[in-house]
Formats: structure tokens, sequence, C-alpha cells
């Protein structure tokens, strides 16, 4: 039976009011046709939001507050995500710029908790479970994006194919930016007979209105770049006196078919070397990669151009654009590995392990960067042991930028006050390594505390009150004012 015949049938049956059937056909012509399907599974917390409203109160003794009076202001929200987000809802909607976040792969090996209990493999929802709390995070996360906004998931296979279909869904698939593969370590745990797992997935989105090129590295040639392409069409470029270096240090080269049968280069006007220069303007024909314009405007910008023995043209910039970034990510584009990340961490606790399989600093600073600009504002809301905090404050010093960062986790066995808090408190107030290495602080940093409360929404007095003085608050991380002005 077919939709249509089903949807007939509903308005035919007796026994139900127009408002029931209105629910049903509204249920038939809901039904995917293509995409994720699960069981919802409810989260105890937005059982409590239901009647209650989340807000975030700020521990006063926890804020590390610089001498520099424009200082970022960087936050660390303490609570449930779910809450936490909802709460800069209010403060922040429309207003991030990147959003990075590294959540629970759901391995089945007990990494993931719902409801306060560990999954496992053997939980027949567990899917459903990671699905259900993913989903409810990214529709929040998703309303807090700037217009131009970018948002990096990391994930390994466990639920790459899921998070594919789930962003799509939410942040639709025209606006899908691609996967990179992080090598994460050249030493994986032995954990398979079939595969040796060194790499990890970040998915990307954008938002609608992104239509900004991503730029990674810069590029370093050791060698000159070829002015062709084989499948470009036949131009005729003129290159002007003095702007080739020749091989050929004097004397004239003839017009005519020069270079290599795979780089053939027809000369159109005799050539008059002096000193290793073109002394004359001279036009060569072939599938060049740029149009006059632009290589006038090369040539001004200090274009190195040179005429080899065979007569094949190369050219050098002197400074290269930062390029789109590869969908594989490694130590050529200067990024560590895991290993390497917990290293550092375990030196910034002199030696004591705090936490597994951190991120390393240098693949959230590269992914930051993909997007322009030194006063973004960056959001990790499964923010861990903090590296995106450390990203953004090394990001900073490095070009004077005015980067912020929030960062929201929970504190299950005190990660939030012993590990996210104190990493960064030990980065901005400087540190000792187990070596007896002095590092100095990032002292241009503040960092302000702050947990998330639920406060009744019933409207009785007392409750208005408390939302009045929890509203000042809100108001405060909404401007980013924390301290009264003179008037």
């Amino acid at each position: 039976m077919n939709k249509a015949e089903l949807a007939r049938k509903i308005k035919e049956l007796d026994g139900l009011s127009k408002e029931d059937k209105s629910a049903l056909l509204e249920l038939l012509n809901a039904k995917k046709k293509y995409g994720l399907v699960w069981e919802d599974k409810p989260e105890e917390v937005e059982q409590k939001m239901l009647d209650h409203l989340p807000v975030l109160k700020e521990v006063p003794d926890r804020a590390i507050i610089s001498d520099n009076p424009d200082a970022p202001n960087h936050l660390l929200i303490e609570g449930d995500n779910l809450e936490a987000l909802t709460a800069l809802s209010y403060t922040h909607a429309g207003k991030i710029d990147v959003i990075y976040i590294d959540p629970p792969y759901n391995t089945g090996n007990e990494d993931f908790v719902y409801n306060d209990d560990y999954i496992d493999s053997d939980n027949e929802y567990r899917h459903s479970m990671w699905l259900s709390f993913m989903s409810k995070r990214l529709r929040l996360a998703k309303k807090l994006l700037r217009d131009v906004g970018v948002i990096f998931i990391s994930i390994d296979e466990n639920e790459v194919a899921a998070l594919r279909l789930l962003g799509d869904e939410i942040f639709l698939p025209k606006n899908f930016v691609g996967q990179w593969n992080w090598f994460k370590s050249a030493t994986p745990p032995a954990l398979s007979k079939k595969v040796k797992r060194t790499v990890e997935y970040i998915l990307c989105w954008k938002t609608s209105n992104n239509d900004n090129t991503f730029r990674g590295v810069q590029k370093v040639s050791k060698s000159n770049d070829p002015f062709t392409k084989p499948q470009n069409t036949f131009k005729i470029l003129t290159f002007p006196a003095n702007s080739i270096t020749c091989a050929q240090q004097s004397g004239t080269i003839s017009a005519g078919v020069y270079g290599t049968d795979k780089f053939p280069n027809e000369l159109l006007d005799d050539i008059i070397i002096v000193n290793g220069k073109n002394s004359n303007p001279v036009r060569f024909k072939n599938r060049f990669i740029w149009i006059q314009e632009t290589l006038d405007e090369n040539i001004k910008q200090g274009l190195y151009i040179e005429l080899s023995k065979k007569g094949v043209l190369s050219y050098k910039r002197s400074n290269y654009n930062r390029e789109v970034p590869p969908n594989f990510i490694d130590s050529s584009v200067g990024v560590d590995t895991t290993e390497n990340a917990g290293r550092m961490l375990s030196e910034i606790f002199n030696n004591q392990k705090v936490f597994d399989y951190p991120k390393p600093v240098s693949l959230i600073k590269y992914l930051i960067n993909f997007t322009d600009g030194k006063d973004l504002t960056i959001l990790d809301f499964f923010a861990g042991s903090g590296t995106t905090l450390h990203a953004v404050m090394n990001l900073n010093a490095e070009d004077g930028g005015h980067r912020t960062c929030i960062l929201c986790t929970n504190n299950e066995n005190g990660i939030c006050e012993n590990v996210t808090y104190e990493r960064n408190k030990r980065l901005i107030n400087g540190y000792t390594k187990p070596n007896g290495e002095e590092v100095a602080g990032q002292t241009d940093n503040n960092l302000r505390y702050y947990r998330t409360e639920l406060l009744p929404s019933e409207p009785t007095i007392k409750n208005m009150k408390e939302l009045v003085r929890a509203a000042t608050g809100l108001l405060c991380i909404k401007n980013d004012l924390y301290t009264e002005a003179p008037f």
C-alpha cells in the first residue's frame, strides 16, 4: 500500500476526530524517505529542563584576570553541555565563528555516559542513545554559529557514518565541507587482526552563507613551478624586458618552438639576452595557467621567472599564499600525533597522567587557522583536557590576535576542576617542566569559571527574582562586559 492509499484510508476511518486524523496524516507525511532513523531516548537533563531554565553562575574565586585591560575573556563552563548550550543560546546566538568538538566515540568500551550510566557494546540502544545525545547538542550548536561559521567534529569509525548522515540532516548536505583524515598515531593499539588503525576523522560543515576559502599552511617551494597545464587552452603572454632569468648569459634566441615533448614552448619573438636577462619584451604561446593580467600582477610582486637551456619556462613566487588544506593531516602540515600530545600534557602536570588520548594543540590550531581572522570566537562543548583553549592562546601569542574561547565540560571524576581548569591556569600563570625548565605564562588572557545552574521556571515572585539575578550575569557574558564602566 502506498502513502496516498494509506492517507485516503485514514481520512475514511470512523470513530476518529478531525484532530486525530490530522495528527495521523502529519505523522505519515513526516516519515523519512532517506536518512537516519533511531529511537529517541530521553535524557534526565531534558526532563529537568521542562520546568527549569539553565543559567550560568560564576565562581569568582576561580577567575584568572590579566593586568592587560584588553586581554580576551575566555569562559570555562562546568556542567552538562546540554544545559550549557541552552544557556549560551541566550548569550551567543549567531556569534560563534568556529566550533571544534571531540565527542565520545561510542566504542562500546564504556567511553560514553548516558543518564549517568556507561554504555557498553551489549546495549541494544547504544547507537540510538548516541544519536539522540548528539542530535540535541548539534541542533543547539547550529543556532550559535555565525552566518559564516563552521563546525569541526572529531570521530572514529564507530560512528563516522552515522555522524555524516546526522550532520547532513542538521546542517544540510550542501553545507558539508569535507572529511579530513588525521594521522593520530604511528603505534596504535593492536586491537585488530585485520586493520592497523592509524587515523581518525574530522568532519566539517559550514553555514549556508560561508563561501570563504579555507587556508592551510603556506607553501614552501624548493623548486620552480610550471607555467602550464596540459588541459588548459593556448594563450599568448607578453613578458616585459628584464623579467626572465635565462640560462644563457648573452646572445640571441631566435623565435621558434623550444622546450621538450612534454612541455613544448613556442617563442614568437627573438630574445636578446644581456647579463642573463631578456633585454626586450617577448611573447610566448603555450597552455599557460594565467592570463596576462595575472602574470603582470605577479611580476609586480616579485615573481621569479626562469628560462632553461631547453627553453622551458618556470616560476617561483617570492611569497606563496596559504594553500587550501589537503584532506590528510600529519606532520607535513605541522600537526602532531596523540603520543606527542600526551607528552605535552604530562609535562604541564609534572609527569602526571591526567587524561587519556588528548588531541594535539597543533591539530586544533591548524583547524582554527582555516578561518581567516584574529578576532574569532571559538567554542568547544566537549572540552576534555582543555586543548582548544591552549590552542587559542598559542595562536593569539603568535600573531597578536584577540580570539576568545568558550569551553564546556562536565566535572565527572573532577575533570573540569582538576584537568581542564588546572591545565589552562598553569598555561596562563606559567609552570615548571619536570626537567626544571621554566615556562613563562601567557598572562595576556582572562579565564572566567562558570557552573550551570537550573532555576525553576514557575512564575513565582521568588523564582522571578532568582531569574533576574541570573539574567544580569548572562547579560554580562552576552556583552563581554565584566567590570563596571565609569559614567
